[in-house]
């Protein structure tokens, strides 16, 4: 019988003020009774790189392989990860109309982090009450202002 995995419940965000434009990421992760909230942001970037790098960042923080239910509102992300991303690595990151992937650097630093782990994706409606979406909302929204501040 194998070790048990930790069950990881994490929730992520993006913002962007302008896109693109200032941006931030932001994800509340929960396991037992640990909770950690974490958040960043960048100076000139898209909404959809900031939901990315929300995924990515709080999987990075994981030190060893979970069993993770992840929720955001990005049906980008959740799409692509789940479904879009098995074809663009088929086809050389190009999308079916052999155009690039856009963020493929983003796709590809996620897709690693996937591996690592048993993950759920869930796709949550963005601003309608969810207690952990709107945590990780003020997390992102933490991440522009502290780029709009720095600047």
């Amino acid at each position: 019988m194998g070790l048990q995995r930790d069950k990881v419940i994490i929730y992520t965000d993006g913002a962007c003020k302008g896109n693109p434009g200032p941006g931030g990421w932001g994800a509340a992760l929960k396991s037992g009774q640990h909770k950690k909230h974490i958040y960043g942001g960048e100076p000139n970037t898209t909404n959809n790189r900031m939901e990315l790098m929300a995924a990515i960042k709080s999987l990075q923080l994981l030190n060893r392989p979970c069993d993770v239910d992840i929720y955001t509102d990005s049906q980008y992300v959740r799409k692509g990860i789940t479904t879009w991303i098995h074809g663009w690595k088929k086809n050389d990151w190009r999308t079916s109309s052999k155009t690039p992937v856009k963020n493929d650097d983003l796709w590809k630093a996620l897709d690693a982090e996937v591996q690592r782990h048993k993950l759920n994706w869930h796709w949550v409606k963005g601003h309608s009450g969810h207690p952990g979406n709107e945590m990780a909302d003020a997390l992102a929204n933490k991440g522009v202002n502290a780029v709009l501040k720095s600047n």
